[in-house]
Order: C-alpha cells, then sequence, then structure tokens
C-alpha cells in the first residue's frame, strides 16, 4: 500500500505554554494530516528527556515525558484550576525554554496533584499494577530529587543503589508523596496519548513512534536490571555504545550508552526487550526502531575513552531476539533504521525479519548514480524521508550544498535554486516507488537551517524548533492532498 505521513514531534506543535503537548493542537494536526491524505504521523521519542534535552537519552524505556501533558485538558475535566495567565508564554514562539516551561509546568502539576486530593488513587492503584515499570520509575524520579539530581551511580547509601529490600521499603515510604506525584503523571500521560491515538486512528492516521535502541546511563532501566548491562559490581559502565570513524567524523560518534549483555538477556528468554517492545505497541501503531544495525553487530567502546577509535564489532543477538518479539508482539509494525555502516550479517538480519528499511532523499546527490540513497536504487519495501530529523532541512541542505551536488539535485529532481528544493524533494519522493514516504513538518513549511531539530555530536540549542501558532494548515493540507492523490497514495 502506497502511503505518505509527517514527522513532527510533539514537543514541535504550536501549543500554549512554550511547548508542544497532547492537547487541542496535536488534535488539530491529527485533522490537518486526515484532511491532507496522510496516513502516518511520526514523532521521536516521548520518554522523559536526558541530557541535553535529547529524547534519544531519556531516563526510562518506559515512561512518558510529563512535559507533554496537556494542562488545558487537565482544566476541562476539573482536575487543575489555573489562569491562563499563570501559564508561560515564550518570548520566541518558534524555540522551545526547557527550563521555563519544565519549571512552569512542573509547579501546576503538582498543584494539580494536590488539588485531585486522592480522587485518583484507584486509577493509579490499577495503573501501577498495570504497568510494571511504574512504579519503579516513580520511586527512582523521588529519589532523584532526594538525592539533589546526581546520577544515581553517586547516590550516597549505597544500600538504595543496590536495591537491598529494606531500603527500598524504607524509601518507598519515606519518599511516599513524592513516589505518588511521578506515578500521578505516568497516568495522565498515558490517559492523553491513548486517547489522541484513538482519535488519531478514528481518522485513518496510523502514530508511528521511535525506539532508540539504547538506554541512558543514568535511567531508571540500569538501576532496576543492571543484570541486562555490560556494568561492573559498582554499576558503572565497562562498555559504552557508539560508531567508528567515518568520512564526516574522524574521531567516531561516542554515544556513552551502556550496552547490553545479550547472553544474559538471551537466558531469560529476552523478557525485558519483550516488555519494551510491548510497551510500544500500546503507544503506537508503527515504531522506528533506531540504530537497528546494533541487533546484527554492535560498536563496543571502552569506558571512559576520549573517543570511539579505540571500538570494537561485536556480533549482536540477530535472528534469535526477533524470532522471540515477532512471537510476543505479531502486531506492532517495525521499521529498521538501517542507516550506517551495513554489514552482510545486518543484511541477512533484514531481509530475515522482512522489515523495511530507511533511505533519504537528502543523501542520494553525494557521489553518482550508484549512490543507495539515489531515486533510481529504491524499492517498494523502505521508508522514503527527504531528511530525518538528524540532518538539515531540504531548503538548508540546498543552501549548504556543493554546487556540484546541487546541480545533481536540481537536475535528478527538476527545480532551481535552494527556495524550489523543497516543494522538488516533496514531490520526487511522493512519486518513488517506495511504500511509505515522510515529510519533516520543516520541509512541509519549506524552512531552512534554522528550523533544524538537530546537530548530531553537539550539545545545546538542538530539539527546540516549534511551528508557529499562524501556519495556514488548510492550504498546506490542499496541497499536500493533490500531492497524495497525484501520485496515489491518499
Amino acid at each position: 500500500m502506497r502511503q505518505s505521513g509527517i514527522l513532527m514531534h510533539i514537543t514541535s506543535l504550536p501549543s500554549p505554554g512554550g511547548i508542544g503537548d497532547l492537547g487541542p493542537a496535536a488534535y488539530r494536526f491529527a485533522d490537518f494530516l486526515a484532511q491532507s491524505g496522510m496516513k502516518i504521523w511520526q514523532v521521536l521519542p516521548v520518554g522523559p528527556t536526558g541530557y541535553g534535552e535529547s529524547p534519544y537519552q531519556s531516563g526510562s524505556a518506559f515512561a512518558g515525558n510529563p512535559l507533554l501533558i496537556s494542562l488545558h485538558l487537565l482544566r476541562e475535566e476539573g482536575l487543575l484550576s489555573f489562569e491562563d495567565r499563570e501559564i508561560y508564554a515564550p518570548a520566541d514562539p518558534e524555540r522551545v525554554n526547557y527550563d521555563a516551561v519544565r519549571q512552569n509546568k512542573t509547579a501546576l502539576l503538582r498543584r494539580a496533584f494536590q488539588q485531585s486530593g486522592g480522587k485518583l488513587s484507584s486509577q493509579l492503584s490499577v495503573f501501577r499494577h498495570s504497568q510494571p515499570w511504574a512504579g519503579d520509575y516513580a520511586l527512582f524520579s523521588a529519589l532523584k530529587e532526594h538525592f539533589g539530581g546526581v546520577m544515581w551511580t553517586q547516590w550516597p547509601d549505597r544500600g538504595i543503589r543496590n536495591r537491598r529490600f529494606l531500603f527500598l521499603w524504607k524509601y518507598r515510604w519515606q519518599l511516599r508523596q513524592e513516589v505518588q506525584f511521578h506515578l500521578f503523571c505516568q497516568y495522565l500521560f498515558r490517559k492523553q496519548w491513548l486517547a489522541l491515538r484513538q482519535y488519531c486512528n478514528q481518522r485513518g492516521v496510523s502514530l508511528f513512534g521511535d525506539m532508540p535502541i539504547y538506554v541512558a546511563e543514568d535511567s531508571a532501566d540500569t538501576w532496576t536490571h543492571p543484570e541486562i548491562f555490560q556494568l561492573d559490581k559498582n554499576r558503572i559502565p565497562t562498555r559504552v555504545a557508539g560508531v567508528p570513524p567515518d568520512y564526516f567524523s574522524e574521531d567516531g560518534q561516542l554515544w556513552g550508552n551502556p550496552l547490553y549483555r545479550w547472553d544474559a538477556l538471551e537466558k531469560k528468554g529476552f523478557s525485558w526487550w519483550v516488555d519494551r517492545m510491548r510497551a510500544m505497541a500500546d503507544l503506537y501503531d508503527m515504531v522506528r526502531v533506531d540504530h537497528f544495525i546494533g541487533f546484527g553487530n554492535y560498536y563496543s567502546i571502552p569506558y571512559g575513552a576520549p573517543n570511539a577509535r579505540n571500538g570494537e564489532w561485536v556480533i549482536g543477538p540477530g535472528q534469535a531476539l526477533f524470532e522471540k518479539l515477532k512471537q510476543a508482539v505479531p502486531d506492532l509494525k517495525i521499521v529498521a533504521e538501517d542507516l550506517g555502516e551495513v554489514s552482510d550479517r545486518v543484511r541477512q538480519l533484514m531481509d530475515w525479519t522482512g522489515y523495511p528499511g530507511m533511505r533519504v532523499l537528502c543523501f542520494g546527490f553525494d557521489g553518482d548514480e550508484s549512490n543507495p540513497h539515489f531515486p533510481t536504487n529504491y524499492v517498494p519495501n523502505i521508508v522514503l524521508y527527504t531528511g530525518t530529523h538528524d540532518n538539515d532541512t531540504v531548503r538548508g541542505w540546498a543552501e549548504k550544498a556543493s554546487p556540484q551536488a546541487l546541480a545533481f539535485a536540481e537536475k535528478t529532481l527538476g527545480f532551481q535554486g535552494a527556495q524550489e528544493a523543497p516543494a522538488a524533494f516533496l514531490r520526487g519522493a511522493a512519486a518513488s516507488v517506495a511504500d511509505t514516504v515522510v515529510f519533516p513538518m520543516q520541509d512541509v513549511l519549506g524552512l531552512d537551517s534554522s528550523a533544524r531539530m538537530n546537530l548530531p555530536g553537539t550539545i545545546g540549542g538542538n530539539w527546540l524548533w516549534r511551528m508557529r501558532p499562524e501556519v495556514d494548515l488548510a492550504s498546506l493540507s490542499q496541497q499536500l492532498s493533490q500531492l497524495n492523490l497525484k501520485y496515489h497514495r491518499a
């Protein structure tokens, strides 16, 4: 089936309060997608953001980000009272000020918790028992605050670091109000998310999520399940993730995430991964598995190394993991992010799973027509992007491209100059043989590099872009609808 979609992270919606959320703006965007003939809404990971506000460095593989909770929906439900003037009003509507948003929204969520007065206690109890991760995550969050926000491996109480039973009991009691608050936030997030998913599905729109392969070192996952990660006796990583040096980076990329102990996971029937994928199926209709090549072979770097030069490739779990996942979560549609160094082992795994891989049109004009991202090399079983969250917008790419690459793109896609590039790339992708095409919203709007979502290898200034509230979605919807009809994607 030929289909199309838009990549638009929740934080980028023009909701009030300085950050996109799961409120009215999300429902309006779902309507826009349906009216445009778009069948997919792709988002970035929705977990609590970590260092540098990256959704790929989350404190939990299972939890949702409380900053995405809609305060206005809480007010409509009678769970929170506030005046509109109490909501943070950003000076720049196109950028998220995370510190200001977090301070404002957390205070109002705490007010909602107090005003609920225990009215949701039965719902929270049901939620906690239905989501095995929730209690540990709520305790982890309360402990992080109690110990001043330091990494859990630096908590001064060794007993709770190592999850000794008596210490778990002690802190659950001592911090019971804080634990309940964090549970309350997770309940609200999931309730609002599932309502939005239902609304999208009723309009023929699938929610397409994004799942990082690794978890953050400072996460509830590493604290709760240290046995499945490559950690020493002090729970410090021994080996960490990254990618080797390449054309773009002479030092490679040192991500720093702890690596899995795949032998220990396999002995337990990959139960943690099964739980994780079931959690993804609860949230999404489709999920992009980030860095899929790491399941075939992963790059292992010594902990504490200054860069990624001295790593080594290690064989990953391969088919054994996905046999288990296909049995346990058969209905979840998986897309494999297979960008990077694809070995024969990874190709064999892709062939066996049958999962669609990815191509990026912006990557197609470096070199010649043998480039796998060049349009004549596409096959139907892929998801084709004009660009991703990790590379420049199409217009930004065109403004910075070498004369040779730009001329190659102009000749192939039939346009002249950077200003015409976004529309031409949308047409070129829509016309391709790819079963599924996804356009970042920045490319739909024809925005330049100032709207770029992330510059890999940098800290600060990323994950900030927001769509302006005055964007004429009705006009855009008409244009996209015509595009989808013309190329048989509606």
